[in-house]
């Protein structure tokens, strides 16, 4: 594995040489700083050609993606949170690392359909039918 690589889970890995960044202006506060410096990050990823990505995985990336995704299959993530290049970078891959790791996650079990017993149901009427008794007691009297 080499110095820029992420490990997600076993057999997804994102490889460094597989993203890209560049540094843009940050909006917001800062003052003289956020007119000088471009801190944000803007860190790219081809998930559609992203080798260290199982089928399944590269498919669920895309869809959790959403707007970050452009029509090519291409992950884009913004980092603008810190007012260092270095930590926005961290951030940026951190993001895409915890998007992949939630795209590698095996999908849930199938739903087993399940009946309540029939001593179950017959509780739940009995006392159905309790509470109606006590609920008709409390009633108007009538004349005897």
């Amino acid at each position: 594995m080499a110095d820029g690589d992420i490990d997600i889970a076993p057999g997804v890995v994102i490889f460094g040489d597989e993203l890209r960044e560049s540094f843009i202006r940050a909006s917001g506060p800062g003052g003289q700083n956020v007119n000088k410096v471009a801190t944000a990050v803007q860190l790219r990823f081809d998930a559609q050609n992203a080798r260290g990505l199982p089928e399944r995985v590269r498919d669920n990336l895309i869809r959790l993606a959403g707007q970050r995704a452009t029509k090519d299959g291409e992950i884009v993530i913004e980092a603008a949170r810190f007012r260092t290049q270095e930590r926005n970078r961290d951030d940026a891959r951190q993001r895409l690392a915890e998007l992949v790791a939630k795209a590698a996650e095996p999908p849930p079990k199938p739903r087993r359909k399940t009946k309540p017993s029939k001593g179950a149901v017959e509780r739940r009427l009995k006392a159905k039918s309790g509470r109606s008794t006590v609920k008709k007691m409390r009633g108007r009297v009538g004349e005897d």
